[in-house]
């Protein structure tokens, strides 16, 4: 899916995965007043409802109109967001750096998916925490959002691989209703990661 995908969908007034957070995210913690990453953000429904809890959280969507959404969510909620208008493809997460990084529903393709999630352990400082929900490969199953592409779509042998270094690390796959505006609805086959480098 390319920029253009995500700008028309991101470029209708409405908010395509709604304004509330991830149920997921909502149940996490992160050190108090710390600094947390979102990649692939979309419109900004979860880091403002990070920065709403007093942390200070930077945003990154290489979409114009995610990025405009996600200003747009922020002045509304009377928070600040620093965001980044990025290709995760090209983006070096800076190392030692962040409280808490997350990724929800952030399906990249292999070559990007093994660079971006190679770079989370050392990009975290110690105590820092890894959030990522994603669907797993049973979601073709279910039509109820997601990728279309197996080679978009997670598995908990993948992710587990992918975050090896974290010494405490958990990777459930689960299905669980989610409703997250027009295009997450319903039950579906997730994968969620808690990662907390030590």
């Amino acid at each position: 899916m390319n920029n253009e995908f995500w700008n028309t969908h991101y470029g209708e007034n409405e908010y395509a995965y709604g304004t509330e957070p991830n149920d997921f995210l909502k149940e996490q913690t992160f050190p108090s007043n710390g600094k947390i990453l979102c990649l692939a953000e979309g419109e900004g429904r979860n880091s403002v409802y990070l920065a709403k809890q007093g942390y200070d959280v930077t945003g990154v969507d290489f979409s114009v109109a995610g990025i405009e959404k996600i200003n747009r969510l922020a002045a509304e909620n009377k928070v600040h967001i620093h965001t980044i208008c990025a290709d995760l493809a090209n983006y070096q997460l800076e190392e030692n750096a962040w409280d808490g990084i997350v990724l929800i529903f952030a399906h990249l393709p292999e070559s990007v998916r093994k660079a971006v999630h190679s770079q989370v352990y050392k990009a975290l400082k110690p105590g820092g925490k890894l959030v990522l929900e994603a669907y797993r490969l049973a979601q073709l199953e279910y039509q109820t959002g997601g990728p279309k592409s197996l080679d978009l779509l997670y598995s908990k042998e993948l992710l587990t691989t992918d975050f090896n270094l974290f010494q405490q690390l958990s990777v459930e796959e689960k299905t669980r209703d989610v409703h997250e505006g027009k295009y997450h609805f319903g039950t579906a086959a997730v994968v969620q990661v808690v990662g907390v480098k030590e």
